[in-house]
């Protein structure tokens, strides 16, 4: 069970966060359930703001997109009503805001992604994209969003 795992690793996911914008958070269509970019939202705040490296660290960015995966999956399960539905996560997109001359945007979502493998094994293996922007909504660092497909 994934609730189990997720105590595990003491990690209690929160009431998911309202859209900032006008899109909704989730859509099922067939097997695949699309989650919209979760940002570093905790508490109605967010969590780790600026760019990778100027204003925030290699480091605090990685926690940051632990922050979103916990978001993504706490809109999961609002959706699903249980993470045990998930037979795959199929792909993950982390944006970074990043300066113009930071190329290590892969070992910031690489915290997402080795998070998801460890609360799913096997069926947290996916692709990727790991990219750079100049900013991200309310100047987060880090916005990721997933498809997952269901049992």
């Amino acid at each position: 069970m994934i609730d189990e795992k997720l105590a595990s690793l003491n990690i209690t996911l929160p009431t998911p966060p309202k859209p900032a914008g006008s899109y909704i958070p989730v859509v099922k269509t067939g097997n695949l359930v699309f989650v919209s970019g979760q940002i570093p939202m905790k508490d109605g705040q967010v969590q780790f703001k600026g760019q990778v490296p100027t204003n925030i660290s290699v480091e605090d960015a990685q926690k940051a997109a632990k922050l979103c995966i916990i978001n993504v999956l706490a809109q999961l399960k609002s959706e699903l009503g249980t993470l045990d539905k998930i037979s795959r996560i199929v792909r993950v997109s982390g944006f970074v805001s990043s300066s113009q001359e930071f190329y290590e945007h892969p070992k910031i979502i690489n915290a997402a992604s080795d998070l998801l493998f460890e609360i799913f094994g096997e069926k947290g293996k996916h692709t990727r994209v790991a990219v750079g922007v100049v900013s991200l909504p309310l100047n987060s660092a880090v916005e990721i969003d997933l498809i997952a497909e269901i049992i």
